[in-house]
């Protein structure tokens, strides 16, 4: 008689070894770094070569960013190079005193001088 709740139980106890739902319910993202944002704003505090992974053999500049809300973060300069190529990054860099890298590159804007 009682099998539909039981089989609501089971259902509900399932669900947390799924990972997607695991990963939207279990509430971790707040104690990333981002804090659930897609951006975040920094002060920079220094600037670092690092060296890529193997089979690469580069070393990419890097940055190290105190954000506003908390943490600090190792940040690639975003010269078209793949994050993951470079242990212990995995943020870029998009904008720089509210001018976007890809302006700066490409010329259209200039650094600003405050």
């Amino acid at each position: 008689m009682g099998s539909a709740r039981v089989q609501k139980v089971h259902r509900k106890k399932q669900r947390w070894s799924d990972k997607s739902y695991k990963k939207s319910h279990l509430g971790n993202e707040w104690n990333k770094p981002l804090a659930g944002s897609s951006h975040a704003k920094g002060i920079v505090l220094e600037l670092i070569g690092m060296e890529a992974k193997q089979p690469n053999s580069a070393i990419r500049k890097c940055a190290r960013v105190q954000l506003v809300k908390n943490g600090c973060l190792n940040l690639i300069e975003p010269n078209g190079h793949a994050v993951g190529a470079i242990p212990g990054v995995r943020y870029k860099i998009v904008k720089f005193s509210g001018v976007s890298l890809s302006a700066l590159y490409k010329g259209k804007k200039e650094k600003p001088r405050s």
